[in-house]
């Protein structure tokens, strides 16, 4: 049986599931795009190719190998995008929970379904059909459990709002002896750069008690204020609009003190060294013109 545990985002990573791109299918049409960053690039002609993406995640998988982490990988489904595997479920203590993502991905689902067979089924929780909830929205830190949300009364008509109150309230009920707490964040259809499609789009905890942030990125301030006071001022690396954009916020920590980060990053890159961070960097922009990074291609199973 597989062993899970999660209680954090920064301690010791010893098993993942890392998102595919082989076989990943036609560039959608912009109908089919899910986000605006991904139509930009559908309508300018610049979205990724395969053999871009296959050598991008070939390179994470290198270096979480480097470090001795078990590396599970989807089940490849032809002609499916299976890159963001944190979107389809996530761990928290020993808790496999499944994601309930938009209906046109639920095939992804199929693509860990032997993974998932090896968990214990006491393990497993498979939130009621209402409960939208996506694991790039759900982060632990202590005694936290931060999720990313979206409160406007459009939320129906809005795609890039993937986790909604009652995902919140579900959290609430499983896990009642942590500190909960919601985050409203700004949502797009059209403006990727006014848009956080979760909450790993505009803040991330790294090491102790580090935390990369766009404070334009909390439809209310008070939600960014909660961050500043429980993190400090001086422990934050704030990021623009633009590199919201390009994902600065989604890097990925394989321990307290190794960071995963794109190798054009050059400021947080910098900022991480002087903080006391291996920096380990890849290339995976091509991969992030689908509004998604390296987060959100992971899966973490278990941490020490």
């Amino acid at each position: 049986m597989l062993e899970l545990q999660i209680k954090d985002e920064t301690s010791r990573l010893k098993s993942v599931i890392l998102g595919i791109a082989q076989d990943n299918g036609p560039t959608p049409t912009a109908a089919e795009a899910y986000d605006p960053k991904s139509l930009a690039h559908i309508l300018a002609g610049t979205y990724p190719i395969e053999k871009d993406m296959v050598a991008e995640t070939t390179a994470f998988l290198k270096v979480l190998e480097k470090y001795e982490v078990k590396v599970f990988r989807p089940r490849v489904i032809a002609s499916l995008n299976q890159l963001f595997t944190r979107d389809i479920g996530f761990v928290i203590d020993r808790y496999f929970i499944k994601a309930n993502i938009l209906p046109d991905r639920a095939e992804e689902w199929n693509a860990i379904q032997y993974i998932v067979d090896q968990i214990p089924a006491q393990q497993l929780i498979f939130p009621p059909e209402e409960v939208h909830i996506e694991g790039g929205d759900v982060m632990l830190w202590n005694n936290h459990i931060f999720v990313g949300t979206y409160t406007g009364k459009d939320y129906p008509l809005i795609n890039t709002a993937r986790t909604n109150q009652a995902g919140v309230d579900f959290i609430r009920t499983l896990f009642p002896d942590k500190e909960v707490k919601a985050f409203d964040l700004i949502k797009s259809m059209h403006d990727p750069r006014a848009n956080a499609l979760h909450l790993d789009c505009c803040f991330q905890p790294v090491g102790d008690r580090k935390g990369i942030i766009l404070k334009e990125g909390f439809r209310n301030i008070a939600d960014y204020q909660y961050l500043v006071d429980l993190f400090g001022m001086d422990n934050l690396f704030h990021i623009t609009a633009e590199e919201m954009y390009a994902m600065y916020s989604n890097v990925f920590s394989i321990a307290k003190d190794i960071v995963v980060s794109e190798q054009q990053f050059t400021r947080l890159n910098s900022w991480l060294r002087l903080q006391g961070f291996t920096v380990e960097e890849i290339p995976y922009h091509e991969i992030g013109k689908q509004e998604g990074l390296l987060r959100c291609s992971t899966l973490p199973l278990l941490r020490e």
